[in-house]
């Protein structure tokens, strides 16, 4: 393999857990009742804000209540990041591994979901730029269908100038995993940072699953 994509949430932040904090909440406040679990995995992880509004509320939504909502749980949810400061840090083993790939220069972005606020949360609060060109980070602009189309993966690999078929994306979320997988990645890393080994067993063209940074094979990467 010659480049690499990062999905961001609950792959290089730990943050899932919170995200799904917030959307109970809105979910309730938009329905009347919470989001499942099952539905939580289906259509929150790796959906656009636009998307998992217009599932809770059974229609599509004017882009006044998406903006409005989305700011609203977004704000919510970077709240409760900077409250959690013991979880306030990339996934364990991700800053060496960063390390690895800035020196050995193997291209590598990030291919996200979240929008511009979040994604200007994390370069500030993570310090990205040290490993990560800024302007190569693939986001949420309104533009770019939800996971599982596989826009997202296919804009990201043009942005590194490798070849989907040559590139590993690391995922977490099942959305996400799909979206590689459509997109031809030639390698899926699935991280089980909130779901279990067992979940990603069941998916056939996942190639590993890993639990932290330190059970990547380097070897797997052309330097």
């Amino acid at each position: 393999m010659k480049g690499i994509i990062f999905d961001f949430n609950g792959t290089l932040f730990f943050d899932s857990h919170m995200h799904y904090e917030a959307w109970k909440i809105y979910s309730k406040k938009l329905r009347g009742y919470e989001f499942s679990d099952d539905e939580m995995r289906k259509y929150m992880f790796g959906r656009t804000n636009a998307d998992i509004i217009e599932y809770a509320i059974g229609k599509k939504p004017e882009k006044e209540l998406v903006e409005k909502l989305a700011k609203e749980k977004e704000a919510m949810y970077r709240q409760m990041c900077k409250r959690d400061k013991e979880h306030l840090k990339l996934a364990p083993g991700a800053e060496d591994f960063l390390d690895f790939l800035k020196e050995k220069n193997i291209p590598r972005t990030i291919a996200t979901m979240s929008e511009w606020d979040n994604v200007d949360f994390y370069i500030k609060e993570f310090k990205l730029e040290k490993w990560f060109d800024i302007d190569k980070i693939v986001y949420s602009n309104g533009k770019i269908p939800g996971k599982p189309a596989p826009d997202i993966y296919e804009i990201a690999s043009k942005k590194i100038n490798v070849e989907p078929k040559n590139c590993i994306v690391v995922e977490d979320a099942i959305s996400g995993i799909n979206a590689a997988h459509n997109a031809g990645i030639g390698m899926i890393i699935a991280i089980a940072s909130i779901e279990s080994i067992e979940l990603y067993k069941s998916i056939p063209f996942i190639n590993k699953i890993i639990r932290n940074y330190q059970e990547i094979d380097k070897n797997l990467l052309e330097c």
